[in-house]
């Protein structure tokens, strides 16, 4: 199995297990989780939280942001914002429901953004000042 054409969130985690040289319990105490669930979700049987996709991706020694994307949580893009939004899915303070609530606010605000960047006039305006107060 290559290393880029995984095609599943425990698929990937199994052989980044195996690449780190874990077994499955090893991995499961390390992480912190049950040695069955572990296994359950290298098998697609069941689909862990943020916070145990963090527990995971912390004894494996990888970044959150890459099982986050794995498990469909986050999109794969370039930029700014994956650790913002690694930060609201990790969360254990908040729920399920508030933390895609957050990630929904945020992309609206990207969104305005990105929108007002498009407007000529305000844009070539922002940037003129810029430079002057940093120039």
């Amino acid at each position: 199995m290559a290393s880029l054409k995984v095609g599943s969130l425990g698929e990937y985690i199994r052989e980044q297990r195996r690449n780190a040289q874990y077994s499955l319990r090893q991995l499961a105490e390390v992480a912190g989780v049950s040695n069955p669930y572990l296994s359950q979700i290298e098998r697609g049987l069941r689909k862990p939280s943020a916070e145990i996709l963090q527990q995971i991706a912390k004894a494996l020694r990888i970044s959150a942001e890459t099982l986050y994307v794995q498990a469909g949580m986050l999109e794969e893009r370039q930029g700014e914002g994956l650790e913002l939004r690694a930060a609201i899915l990790a969360d254990p303070l908040i729920s399920e429901r508030q933390k895609q609530a957050l990630l929904a606010v945020y992309d609206a605000f990207l969104k305005e953004n990105q929108e007002s960047v498009g407007e000529p006039e305000e844009a070539g305006e922002g940037q003129a000042d810029r430079r002057t107060v940093e120039g």
